[in-house]
């Protein structure tokens, strides 16, 4: 699995939409790799949420939820602005210091592994259909890939009934 850890600051509100800003970054730099505005649609409260990946991810593995914290903020003021820099909340999960998981959220194939034999995930065997969030053509490893191929498998028995 990959070494990946999302990190959540919530704010009184979207506050960087007031700047013409979308809450989205991609960084090659820092502790947060991407961004993405979680904010519910009514924006009754900011949501900023950052994925933490890689070497960044390993590299925190030991540091307390504190050190984290300061680090993701840190971006967050870059990519932001000050207003970034206290929220009135934080929340933070690191999938790989789970004991049962160790990374997350999807794994990762070498290059043309999944090209090649990905299609062979979803080959039925004799009356076995294959279902799970790693068989989906869309959006492997997430919850939408599930129900996806959960989806694709039913047509597949229903056709086969």
């Amino acid at each position: 699995m990959a070494s990946v850890g999302k990190a959540i600051a919530i704010y009184d509100t979207p506050f960087w939409r007031a700047d013409g800003l979308n809450g989205q970054v991609v960084s090659d730099t820092g502790v947060i790799s991407s961004t993405f505005d979680n904010s519910p649609p009514d924006a009754s409260y900011g949501a900023l949420m950052g994925f933490i990946e890689a070497d960044e991810a390993r590299r925190l593995d030991a540091a307390s939820e504190a050190e984290v914290r300061a680090a993701v903020l840190k971006d967050y003021v870059t990519y932001f602005g000050e207003k970034a820099a206290s929220p009135t909340s934080f929340v933070l999960q690191r999938w790989n210091n789970e004991a049962y998981t160790r990374g997350g959220p999807v794994s990762i194939a070498a290059p043309g592994v999944l090209t090649q034999y990905g299609p062979a995930l979803r080959e039925p065997v004799g009356g076995i259909h294959w279902a799970g969030t790693e068989t989906s053509t869309y959006w492997m490893g997430f919850m939408d890939g599930a129900v996806r191929s959960g989806e694709r498998v039913a047509k597949e028995v229903l056709a086969v009934l």
